[in-house]
């Protein structure tokens, strides 16, 4: 996007240092981004000597915010490189801040494009910005933002149906420029009265339309690319669903509209080459009258001069080029079918040679190769399963239970009960036993230790 004031209507010439070159990218306007470009014209003549005896050419233009542009006339003869701010003559009282974007002999062809006759010009270049007109340009600029809401809302107040989509004030702080859109005619009288009140500053209103507030805010279009009139469209023709419908686009107004509500500025791109194409191609042939049936136009290739029609019911088209469409249509004007449609002879399906971007020259595998190994397991499993199904499904067919052996199996699980109980019933019964023997044991022992002390204190005494 360039240098950040690019948003704010600069260019690379935002340097608040006197005697240095503009800031941003340092390139004085010629970084050719849309950014900072924006509806900029390159300057191919910048690095070319010029002659001896060259009077250079004395308008100026200058860019503004948003898309406005000015020519002025460089009295003074100052040197002004692309990008720089300078100080002019506005159309009102005080003096503006904007940016040049072209000087030299090429603001002549400027003047021409937009027929401009250089001796109306009469606007002045006062100088270079200073470091104060440069700080109370940007003291200005970020007023615009608090201002355009604050008008906003006075708006919303008297119950206006308009939208306020920009403010610009001037550089020398004393005069502001609300951009609004409305479907008809507004009264803002008394709105102009409370803005005053409001900014102390002079007020001028400008309506303008759909296309002009987005060329003013900018933004990114459905191409993923800046929009054509924020960066280099300067002329808005009229587009008309007709450009979409010689283009053989669906007329989807989601897919065809732009931010701005509108139709697509592009669809007038493509159209002439289009409109080109279809002079070969007829308008009145919809369909053709066989002996085998009525065959109905579906689809039209413009650029592959093909149409293809097909019989009612039938699943498959017919192509025919725009020579056998004409010669059949004049036949059947005569009153002549034909016998059928004599379609095209049906391709040969011819496989390319498989060509790699690199030579295998260090042994490298593809990347896939994995996956196409993990696939063969997976059917090698998958089939080894369904085998083993299979296998299981005839055993246990074979193992038919009879009569007989259902009673057995129903007879087995009662004597395995009881062969649990009687076990249960063993450990009960024996298994506080070892138990009590250990009591006993030592109860014994005790018995012994106490009457071997008694013997002795009875031999001793």
């Amino acid at each position: 996007m360039g240098c950040g004031s690019c948003s704010s209507g600069g260019g690379c010439g935002t340097s608040t240092k006197l005697g240095t070159v503009p800031a941003g990218c340092n390139n004085n306007g010629t970084c050719m981004t849309s950014g900072c470009n924006k509806l900029d014209v390159y300057d191919w003549l910048s690095d070319m000597d010029l002659p001896s005896n060259y009077k250079p050419f004395n308008i100026v233009e200058v860019r503004f915010k948003g898309s406005r542009k000015d020519f002025f006339v460089n009295t003074d003869n100052i040197y002004l490189e692309m990008g720089e701010m300078v100080a002019v003559e506005p159309s009102t009282g005080g003096y503006d801040i904007g940016h040049v974007s072209l000087t030299g002999e090429l603001v002549r062809l400027q003047l021409k494009k937009n027929n401009v006759n250089p001796e109306t010009v009469a606007k002045k270049i006062y100088r270079k910005a200073n470091e104060a007109d440069v700080a109370k340009y940007n003291a200005a600029k970020e007023l615009e933002w608090e201002t355009m809401h604050r008008a906003r809302k006075l708006a919303l107040d008297l119950g206006l149906s308009m939208k306020i989509s920009d403010v610009d004030y001037q550089g020398d702080k004393t005069k502001a420029t609300f951009y609004y859109t409305a479907e008809g005619r507004v009264d803002f009288r008394e709105l102009i009265k409370k803005m005053a009140e409001a900014f102390r500053i002079r007020i001028e209103m400008r309506q303008i339309g759909m296309r002009q507030e987005a060329s003013r805010l900018g933004g990114i279009g459905s191409c993923g690319r800046e929009l054509c009139c924020s960066t280099w469209l300067t002329d808005f023709k009229t587009v008309s669903t007709s450009a979409a419908r010689y283009q053989n686009l669906s007329l989807n107004t989601l897919k065809l509209a732009g931010q701005c509500g509108k139709l697509k500025c592009c669809l007038n791109y493509e159209l002439d080459s289009y409109m080109d194409a279809l002079k070969d191609i007829p308008n009145d042939v919809d369909r053709i009258e066989t002996k085998n049936g009525v065959a109905y136009l579906q689809k039209t290739d413009i650029f592959k001069k093909t149409m293809w029609f097909s019989y009612p019911g039938a699943e498959s088209w017919i192509p025919l080029p725009i020579s056998k469409v004409k010669e059949l249509s004049e036949l059947n004007k005569n009153g002549i079918k034909p016998e059928s449609l004599d379609h095209a002879p049906a391709q040969k399906e011819v496989v390319k040679p498989v060509v790699l971007d690199y030579e295998n020259v260090v042994g490298q595998d593809s990347l896939t190769r994995l996956d196409e190994k993990n696939k063969k397991r997976k059917k090698k499993k998958s089939k080894s399963k369904q085998a083993n199904g299979s296998k299981t499904k005839v055993e246990n067919e074979k193992v038919t239970p009879t009569v007989e052996n259902k009673q057995q199996n129903q007879q087995t699980p009662l004597k395995e009960q009881k062969k649990a109980e009687g076990d249960n019933k063993q450990t009960a019964e024996n298994g506080p036993k070892p138990e009590q023997k250990k009591k006993r044991r030592f109860n014994n022992n005790r018995n012994r230790n106490r009457s071997n002390e008694n013997k002795q204190q009875n031999g001793g005494e």
